[in-house]
């Protein structure tokens, strides 16, 4: 019995360790979004630049899934995350430490090496503790961690106001954060060798994300539905994320610290709405008519931020709430359509086309703003951004309703039934 207990009490300080580098590892990511209008006025970077800084972090990440998916699986959950939350506490340190291109760029494509197979090593080591248990809870919960560092870093220039005298000292407070990654992982390196010391765990590691390219196209049309529309949900918000405080500023007219607040509604929203969908979803199915509602949500939010007058939170908001249908109706609806022993193929799978998609649109937008002048003299300059993002809006309803479709025919998995 004493036995169970401390093995009940280790797996929840477990969730507290990992979740330390979680919390670091995505602040770390959107540092940048707060001091892109500094990197422009004091370094001289075009946007083109400050999105090139984002897609290198998506193009180390799709390099490293396709060539060490495997590693995780190779050397265990201990070992991967002291290894990765080094790397990525490294990477904030070098981006903060140069105002050369080159070097930041060098910095965040490091983090992407790091933070997503990072990611992969703490979902694999709280599947080891919590499997059987409250696999979900704990799951959601160390999301909710990497949302309030997303808030974080939004609010940062309200409450670190004194550090945005300069473009440097916001992104090493972002390198002292990500200093968390280390800082967990070595926590975790010894929770898991003590714990096994005890038989707390087998020593036997679970088997991990691994791409098997013959199983690549053996999926379903559902399942490659879900994926567009992962992509599509993606390159709609984290490339708006990426230029939104300095889009708000200059659009709109607000302080810095206006912009970093209704640019930190999107994960709080988030945060809020993703245990009421889960409930809602459990309840009542519907999982193809909840996408189709999220990317009808989408739509409109990028007009309503160039063409009306409507205050920055509200379609800040909205976003957020389409965001929430990621966690709550994408990931789980692909584990109800895939073969479980192909499960993990397919959530790698799904992984580096999001990350493409993302590369891409960072680009593309920092290219529209410069190609347009975009600019506090010149707002009207982020219109055609704003446009190349609602697009995504009508590529989602398409591919929500062939989703529908697909699922209401014979070849359909039942995720519109409460019970799949």
């Amino acid at each position: 019995m004493d036995k169970k207990k401390s093995s009940s009490s280790l797996r929840w300080i477990v969730l507290v360790v990992v979740s330390l580098a979680m919390f670091g590892n995505y602040y770390l990511y959107d540092s940048i979004a707060p001091v892109a209008d500094q990197l422009v006025s004091e370094l001289n970077f075009s946007d083109q630049q400050v999105g090139l800084l984002y897609t290198s972090y998506s193009i180390a990440a799709v390099i490293f899934l396709l060539a060490g998916g495997i590693l995780v699986d190779r050397i265990g959950t201990r070992k991967t995350i002291l290894i990765f939350g080094a790397i990525c506490a490294i990477s904030g340190f070098i981006t903060a430490g140069s105002p050369k291109f080159f070097v930041m760029a060098t910095g965040r494509f490091l983090l992407g090496l790091g933070a997503e197979p990072l990611i992969v090593a703490i979902t694999t080591a709280l599947a080891k503790w919590f499997k059987g248990k409250e696999i979900s809870f704990a799951m959601g919960l160390n999301l909710s961690f990497a949302r309030l560092a997303s808030f974080g870093a939004d609010m940062s220039p309200t409450f670190a106001k004194k550090l945005y005298t300069n473009w440097q000292d916001p992104l090493y407070l972002a390198a002292f954060l990500g200093v968390l990654c280390l800082l967990g992982g070595l926590l975790y390196y010894r929770m898991e060798k003590n714990a096994e010391k005890k038989k707390y765990l087998s020593s036997k590691e679970l088997e991990t994300d691994k791409i098997n390219f013959k199983q690549l196209f053996s999926f379903s049309r559902s399942f490659w539905f879900i994926t567009l529309l992962c992509l599509t949900f993606y390159s709609a918000v984290f490339p708006f994320r990426s230029f939104a405080i300095k889009f708000f500023m200059h659009v709109h007219d607000v302080s810095k610290q206006v912009a970093g607040q209704a640019n930190g509604i999107l994960p709080i929203m988030s945060l809020i709405a993703t245990p009421i969908f889960g409930i809602i979803i459990d309840k009542f199915g519907k999982r193809a008519l909840f996408m189709l509602f999220g990317a009808i949500i989408i739509l409109p939010v990028y007009l309503l931020l160039i063409y009306s007058d409507i205050s920055i939170f509200i379609p800040t908001g909205m976003l957020g709430i389409a965001f929430t249908l990621i966690p709550t109706v994408m990931w789980p609806s692909v584990a109800y359509i895939v073969d479980e022993k192909k499960l993990g193929t397919a959530y790698a799978l799904m992984t580096v086309i999001q990350q493409i998609g993302v590369a891409i649109f960072n680009y593309l937008i920092g290219w529209s703003n410069d190609l347009n002048n975009a600019s506090e003299a010149n707002p009207g300059g982020y219109n055609m951004g704003m446009w190349l993002l609602s697009i995504l809006g009508i590529l989602g309803i398409l591919w929500a309703l062939l989703l529908r479709r697909n699922e209401k025919g014979p070849n359909g998995h039942g995720l519109e039934k409460a019970n799949v």
